[in-house]
């Protein structure tokens, strides 16, 4: 079977994340600059190769000061390490609709391995006639994992930042002809 290229239409994705700020409301957070691909068998996304990356100076959580602090070498460094970088490993179906994406994720310059459920809307085509995808991937890490380890200790006990990330992604992607 012929291989299929697929790239992220970025006008139609967004990935996202939240994490508990003083251990009781959630920031949510965007990368604004990233790529993903995705490469099939035809049009079976079984065993299909996914790559992401996302640019670290891209971060937004609407707030300035802390996008600042985020990209800094308390958190991503993102002078010396621009990138986060997924690359699949593994991308099985469970149920219809239903998928479980394995690979490696690196952050800085620790790469660990993550699991994540995938809910696979289809293959449609777009009113101008592109071939299009559609996938949505909730998953959580420990940050800490990653040596993303700075945090604060409130006086009231517990600390500033939480250190489960939950990601909420959507993601389109577009057939190459």
């Amino acid at each position: 079977m012929a291989t299929t290229k697929w790239s992220i239409d970025p006008t139609h994705s967004e990935i996202g994340f939240k994490v508990k700020h003083m251990m009781f409301t959630n920031v949510s957070g965007k990368f604004g600059t990233y790529d993903a691909t995705i490469t099939t068998d035809g049009d079976n996304f079984e065993n299909a190769d996914i790559q992401f990356s996302g640019d670290i100076a891209s971060i937004d959580t609407a707030n300035a000061d802390r996008d600042g602090h985020l990209r800094s070498g308390d958190f991503f460094d993102a002078e010396n390490h621009p990138k986060l970088i997924f690359k699949g490993s593994s991308f099985k179906k469970v149920n219809d609709g239903e998928f479980e994406l394995t690979g490696d994720l690196k952050i800085k310059d620790v790469s660990k391995p993550v699991k994540f459920p995938v809910e696979f809307s289809g293959i449609m085509t777009d009113p101008w006639g592109n071939t299009k995808v559609g996938l949505s991937i909730e998953g959580k890490i420990n940050r800490k994992d990653w040596g993303l380890n700075w945090n604060s200790a409130l006086e009231t006990g517990g600390v500033l930042v939480g250190e489960e990330v939950r990601l909420n992604i959507e993601l389109q992607f577009a057939k190459q002809a």
